[in-house]
């Protein structure tokens, strides 16, 4: 596992086994663990892995253990992680690998990714992806995809919801790196609370949906927000845009 911490507040957690094409075993389930546990003072995270894979899933021919229930819970490391996450998905990622970047708050792709969940193959019963996959593709595709085992280009991974943008191969990090800056430089404590509050109303009827959202927001205070404080933001807001675009050009 590599961890890079940058100063823009962003951390770049790579999966490395690429012998195996990052496959999981005990300890890299481990290392992605113990990475996302350290990183909760950064501002986000982009996952990747090392070329030529994202990761291949579990490594069932030397997992380390003898019973998948023994593995430390990487995935749940990483949906349940405080600040955002981006995988960047850079090639295959395959069963436990889609589930991982599954768990992220969405990903990015290289041109050279593809996806399936394979667990129907192995004879392994699926996890996670049962219940992720339909939120981010539907339900028929995401039955098409668990019960057929076949994979997606990354072309169709744009298509039907799975990612959110498909770049060259070379420019993938830098791309995702961009994004998690630009996460990164958002109020921390109102970036967990949108999280929250879409996790929490996600699978509720509107009205509910609407009427929980409220809750969350006037909870940490965001309903009480007089225009004194609107005016000094958009300020900071407007001085951020002037910097952004005099570094740019």
């Amino acid at each position: 596992m590599l961890v890079e911490r940058r100063s823009d507040g962003v951390a770049i957690v790579t999966l490395h086994r690429p012998h195996a094409r990052n496959a999981v075993d005990v300890g890299l389930a481990t290392a992605l663990v113990d990475a996302m546990s350290s990183l909760d003072d950064v501002g986000c995270v982009v996952l990747t892995g090392t070329d030529p894979a994202f990761c291949a899933g579990l490594d069932l021919r030397a997992l380390g253990t003898d019973r998948l229930a023994d593995l430390p819970r990487f995935i749940d490391a990483v949906a349940d992680s405080p600040v955002p996450v981006i995988a960047a998905v850079n090639g295959p990622a395959v069963t436990g690998g889609l589930e991982v970047a599954l768990a992220c708050d969405f990903l990015v792709a290289s041109n050279r990714a593809r996806f399936a969940d394979t667990h129907v193959r192995v004879g392994v019963y699926p996890g996670p992806v049962l219940v992720d996959l339909p939120r981010r593709v539907g339900m028929a595709k995401a039955r098409e995809m668990s019960m057929t085992g076949n994979f997606v280009d990354a072309d169709t991974a744009l298509r039907i919801g799975l990612a959110n943008h498909v770049v060259a191969h070379d420019e993938l990090l830098p791309f995702a790196i961009s994004l998690a800056a630009a996460i990164a430089e958002q109020d921390p404590a109102m970036i967990a609370t949108m999280r929250r509050d879409w996790d929490e109303t996600g699978g509720l009827p509107l009205a509910a949906a609407h009427r929980h959202h409220r809750e969350i927001a006037r909870e940490h205070g965001y309903t009480s927000v007089g225009s004194d404080t609107l005016r000094s933001r958009m300020r900071a807001v407007v001085e951020r845009n002037h910097q952004q675009v005099g570094d740019s050009s």
